[in-house]
C-alpha cells in the first residue's frame, strides 16, 4: 500500500471519484431545478451532503499518503537529523492509534443509523453512517503502511508530494 497504484489505493481513488461525481450530478440538478423549473428536488441537497461524507471518507487515505492533509512539514523538516523521521513516525503512530480507538464508537454509531431513515430520500442511515468507520479504516490502514515502510527502512515516511518538490 505504500506504492502509489496498489489495489487498495485505486478503489479508494476510484470510490472517492464516484463521490465526487454523485456530487456534481446532485449539484447540477439541483442548479437545473432551481434555474430552469420552478423548484429543485428536496433529495439532490441530502445526496450532495451524503457524497461529501462518502468522498472524504474514501479519499483520506490516499490523501494521507500523497501529502494533501494537513501537515507541519515546514517545523518537521527544519529540525536536524534524525528528529524529522521520529516526528513523522510518531505522527503517523499517533494518527494509527486514535482510528484503531474510534472504529468501537464508529462501529456503534454506524449501527444506531439501521434504525433511521434520511428524511428526503428515505435511505437507512447505517448506510450513510457507515462513511465514518470507512474514513477509520482508509486512514488506519495508511498510516500503518507508513509505520511498517518507516520501521523496515523501504520508506522515510515522506509523503508523495515530498518527493515530486524535490526532484
Amino acid at each position: 500500500m505504500t506504492k502509489p497504484h496498489s489495489p487498495f489505493g485505486q478503489v479508494c481513488r476510484f470510490l472517492a471519484g464516484l463521490s465526487f461525481f454523485i456530487i456534481i450530478a446532485a449539484v447540477v440538478i439541483q442548479l437545473v431545478g432551481r434555474n430552469l423549473l420552478d423548484d429543485s428536488p428536496l433529495w439532490t441537497e441530502e445526496l450532495s451532503r451524503f457524497g461529501l461524507l462518502f468522498l472524504t471518507a474514501f479519499g483520506l487515505g490516499p490523501s494521507l499518503r500523497s501529502g494533501d492533509l494537513v501537515n507541519v512539514d515546514l517545523f518537521c523538516e527544519g529540525l536536524k537529523g534524525r528528529k524529522p523521521w521520529i516526528l513523522r513516525l510518531v505522527s503517523a503512530t499517533v494518527t494509527a492509534l486514535f482510528c484503531a480507538l474510534l472504529l468501537g464508537p464508529a462501529w456503534q454509531f454506524t449501527a444506531i443509523g439501521s434504525i433511521q431513515t434520511s428524511p428526503a430520500l428515505g435511505w437507512r442511515m447505517d448506510f450513510i453512517h457507515v462513511s465514518m468507520l470507512i474514513a477509520l479504516v482508509t486512514l488506519l490502514a495508511y498510516a500503518a503502511a507508513r509505520i511498517v515502510g518507516m520501521l523496515r527502512g523501504t520508506t522515510d515516511g515522506l509523503s508523495d508530494q515530498m518527493y515530486t518538490e524535490d526532484a
